[in-house]
């Protein structure tokens, strides 16, 4: 049986071939759910007498996208990232004519970045294909992995945001909601109990009150769930944090799905536990008539697909932008009708501003392919998010602006005090021209 590629999966399938042709080395950045592993084993397929070695950070992720297509093949020879540093001393015995760096961001991690490095320094004339969705470790110092590993040699690249422009992966539904802001309200106060002139003390401790009202009138979950979830007998993935987080999460899922669901059929996956696999199973077995929730922590965050997935639900916390864009790639594959919806649930304020990035990618996207979608269409109809936190997000950021600018005022009227006294012993009763009085001096 002969691969069939998408055609933006082919385009970057041709693009491979000539640079590895030219270059011996190409790296293909695409979004999670857009089947980029294909390329790579369409280019095993184009070539059944090489030898491949094929590199990625789990046995799992492979075995899985193994059985997306269906063909055995005998000329790929398959290791994780984690075998390959355990046995770098066989490196010499492996010969490969062929290098896939699967999920190749991973490399920069200090021990398996070694190791690969030895790889790759002990076959320089090994033609080399990485697979990612992003080449840039946030986290890591901006470190560009497509430089260090493939020259900046890019063969195709497409952000999340174009691929859904392009119609590649299906529009989500993106739902903004918060589910615990009790710490945030304490630090606030206390923020504000600190500033030292009354002024601003009653001031933003009105926009505080302001801000506890409008976070509680806002939905409880239940309700945003029982208004969003279109289908009660659905699959959704809740991504935790920590085993601990995850824990206590489950303990909420009875108050937070009773509007949908009285009875969740709940599975559980951790990373590297022999019964994971039997529940994820199980989960993408599920065909029953309630709904169904996979709970799981990093375990799902790349390479791994379950097609008839419904949503997620995003408990952040969220670590980086690759692992918040390949949790929401989950819901996303490409060739699917149905409309996904995207739960972020955030536990902080902080944590809404990511969901800018992925407007920012669409715009863009919308300026490169004008001829989409028709010009009547505007960008927000397209996109739909429902944001369950606007009112509570807008007074919490004239707070955030309010407590930044107060350290600024001051600063600016000390300054200028020491400018015209030559001193900081300013007396109580100062006034700067903006009416900024009890300067407190300590």
């Amino acid at each position: 049986m002969s691969i069939h590629l998408y055609k933006h999966n082919e385009d970057a399938y041709r693009a491979v071939e000539t640079m590895l042709e030219d270059k011996q080395m190409a790296a293909v950045i695409h979004p999670t759910g857009t089947g980029k592993s294909m390329i790579a084993f369409k280019l095993v397929e184009q070539h059944p007498h090489k030898h491949f070695l094929w590199l990625s950070p789990s046995e799992y992720i492979y075995k899985t996208q193994l059985e997306n297509i269906d063909t055995q093949f005998s000329n790929i020879e398959y290791m994780s990232y984690s075998r390959l540093m355990k046995h770098e001393d066989s490196i010499d015995t492996l010969h490969p004519d062929y290098i896939i760096l699967d999920e190749f961001h991973r490399c920069g991690a200090a021990e398996w970045g070694k190791s690969v490095r030895k790889l790759l320094e002990a076959y320089p004339k090994a033609k080399r294909l990485g697979l990612s969705a992003t080449n840039i470790r946030y986290l890591d110092n901006q470190r560009n992995m497509a430089e260090e590993l493939f020259e900046g040699n890019i063969a195709s690249e497409m952000t999340l945001g174009e691929a859904i422009v392009r119609e590649i992966l299906p529009e989500p539904k993106y739902v903004i909601a918060m589910y615990s802001y009790k710490k945030e309200l304490e630090q606030l106060k206390k923020r504000i109990e600190g500033l030292s002139n009354p002024g601003l003390v009653s001031e933003n401790e009105k926009l505080l009150e302001q801000l506890k009202r409008a976070l509680e009138q806002a939905d409880g979950l239940a309700e945003v769930f029982a208004r969003q979830m279109t289908k009660p007998d659905g699959k959704y993935i809740v991504f935790c944090s920590s085993r601990e987080h995850m824990d206590e999460m489950k303990e909420q899922a009875g108050d937070w799905f009773s509007k949908v669901d009285k009875k969740p059929h709940i599975y559980t996956a951790y990373y590297n536990d022999a019964s994971t696999s039997k529940a994820f199973a199980e989960f993408k077995k599920d065909t029953g008539s309630h709904l169904k929730l996979l709970y799981c922590i990093d375990m799902l965050n790349e390479g791994i697909h379950v097609d008839d997935v419904d949503g997620v639900i995003l408990l952040r916390p969220t670590v980086s932008p690759i692992i918040y864009l390949q949790q929401i790639g989950r819901a996303l594959s490409a060739g699917s009708k149905n409309q996904p919806v995207i739960f972020d649930l955030v536990n902080n304020f902080d944590s809404l501003y990511c969901i800018d990035c992925l407007k920012n990618e669409m715009q863009e996207a919308f300026l490169l392919y004008p001829d989409t979608h028709s010009p009547r269409e505007h960008f927000d109809d397209r996109f739909r998010i429902i944001d369950e936190t606007k009112d509570s997000r807008e007074i919490f950021m004239r707070l955030q602006e309010n407590l930044g600018s107060a350290w600024d005022t001051y600063y600016e009227a000390a300054k200028q005090w020491y400018e015209e006294n030559g001193n900081l012993k300013i007396p109580k009763s100062y006034v700067t021209g903006a009416e900024y009085s009890h300067w407190e001096h300590g």
